[in-house]
């Protein structure tokens, strides 16, 4: 490995055990805290903010007064902001501006750790963004879902090289697979990329029940965070945070012991 895990907080992203985070997702003010107070209960590292599920989200205003509020909730517990746009699964169409503003407003917040940005809004927006985040001493985790099938492994390294390449401190990638054989696609190149080009940590998975195993086997291959659920999941395949934290003990001390 040539590269230092990302220290955010307490944690450290890309040592050890995967940590585990886990995404906030509410309609309203209150069920978005109440969601947050399960989520600091639960055996989660850090937080995710889904604010595509916020129903006032085009009110940048109110979003700011939600992180911090969430801050002010978690604690020391760290806090990604994400808005996961409909094209990559998310709840919510919006415009490239309004996608733009609502990251900036996050990052000039002063409260969230990391923001996710989806390497397809395109490259000169994603340079910007990124740029914008590190001026406020926040990370940024550049990402790319697809909710349709498992592209090549040729194509996940590439694109997971081009965020890289853009100057992400986090590259994620998850996809959906068709068949068992695309989760062996997607956790071989997962290992090709830790082993052979990562300058920073990597997340991926395969989604949905079939795609499980790639939750839990992230050490294995070389991805370092997993997402599981406080209760509502926000993506298929999600399992709750007590079996995920289990599961990944066991194979920590395995392969401590190998």
């Amino acid at each position: 490995m040539g590269w230092n895990p990302v220290v955010v907080r307490n944690i450290k992203i890309g040592e050890g055990i995967p940590k585990i985070c886990v995404p906030i997702v509410g309609k309203t003010k209150a069920d978005i805290l109440k969601e947050a107070e399960r989520v600091l209960s639960s055996s989660a590292d850090f937080a995710e903010w889904r604010a595509d599920w916020f129903e006032d989200v085009d009110n940048i205003e109110n979003v700011v007064e939600i992180l911090h509020d969430l801050r002010n909730l978690l604690k020391e517990m760290p806090l990604l902001f994400t808005f996961r746009t409909a094209g990559e699964g998310g709840e919510k169409s919006i415009s490239l501006e309004a996608y733009a503003a609502l990251n900036r407003a996050a990052a000039q917040s002063g409260v969230v750790d990391l923001i996710d940005l989806e390497l397809f809004s395109g490259e000169a927006l994603v340079l910007e963004l990124i740029e914008e985040t590190h001026r406020c001493g926040v990370m940024a985790v550049v990402s790319n879902h697809d909710f349709q099938e498992t592209p090549e492994r040729k194509e996940l390294i590439r694109r997971l090289c081009a965020m890289q390449s853009l100057g992400a401190d986090i590259l994620k990638i998850a996809v959906m697979p068709q068949k068992p054989a695309d989760i062996l696609t997607l956790l071989l190149a997962t290992e090709e990329m830790h082993r052979k080009y990562a300058k920073c940590p990597l997340i991926t998975m395969s989604m949905s029940g079939m795609g499980i195993v790639s939750r839990i086997c992230g050490e294995t291959f070389g991805s370092a965070v997993t997402f599981g659920a406080a209760s509502k999941a926000s993506a298929p395949g999600q399992i709750g945070t007590k079996e995920l934290a289990e599961s990944l003990r066991i194979i920590h001390k395995a392969l401590k012991d190998a």
